[in-house]
């Protein structure tokens, strides 16, 4: 897995409620199993036009929020369908991060497993920071730190604190999975099956073969 530390750059204001995981990624590219090549795909229905041409009026093709590594969005930001690729597509595109009010919450846990944190604030606190970005046209960065669990934008002179899901925290922070947290307990696991093993030997011993239920020639 990848890890997530902190990003400071430019965010991109997308403060729609509602937006769903088929217009992260939208369905029909959703075939196949390469897991990679969704970025291209990220918000394609808004992002393109009819033609396959850039949509100006879309923010992410609109410089400096092309080039974004911070996402505001508003309430309920990854709703919907349960599929992964959508925060894949998010990363691939260049997220880092992504802070709203609230998410779906599968997806809110698919971000933690795909080098992508999501912040959730109140809302009013959200449509600061895209008051500030938009009246900096995007020039005024956004700091997202999960050590210290916290979102500045220095130069409007906010400064938010946010929590994240401790194990998942972890989890982004050192880069690792469920199976890699409890690997890394192995010493704990041994020794508490060593102790098991006494007071329960039962438990440890092999079930002999079972009973024939054929009949004898």
């Amino acid at each position: 897995m990848e890890t997530f530390t902190q990003v400071c750059g430019v965010a991109a204001p997308m403060m729609q409620i509602n937006i769903d995981t088929d217009q992260i990624i939208p369905a029909r590219y959703l075939g196949g199993t390469d897991a990679k090549g969704y970025g291209a795909h990220l918000f394609a229905n808004a992002r393109f036009l009819a033609d396959g041409q850039p949509n100006p009026d879309f923010v992410l093709n609109q410089a400096p929020y092309d080039q974004a590594q911070v996402l505001l969005a508003d309430r309920n930001f990854g709703c919907g369908s349960s599929r992964e690729r959508a925060p894949k597509a998010l990363r691939e595109f260049g997220f880092r991060s992504v802070i709203a009010p609230s998410f779906g919450g599968i997806f809110f846990n698919n971000c933690f497993r795909n080098g992508l944190l999501p912040v959730t604030l109140p809302i009013e606190q959200v449509r600061q920071l895209a008051d500030a970005v938009l009246q900096s046209q995007g020039r005024a960065e956004v700091a997202v730190d999960l050590h210290r669990q916290t979102v500045t934008l220095a130069q409007a002179g906010l400064a938010f604190a946010f929590a994240a899901p401790e194990t998942l925290r972890q989890m982004l922070l050192q880069g690792v999975d469920e199976i890699d947290m409890t690997l890394a307990r192995r010493d704990h696991i041994d020794a508490w099956r060593a102790q098991d093993r006494l007071r329960r030997p039962w438990a440890y011993t092999a079930p002999g073969p079972a009973p024939s239920t054929l009949p004898k020639p």
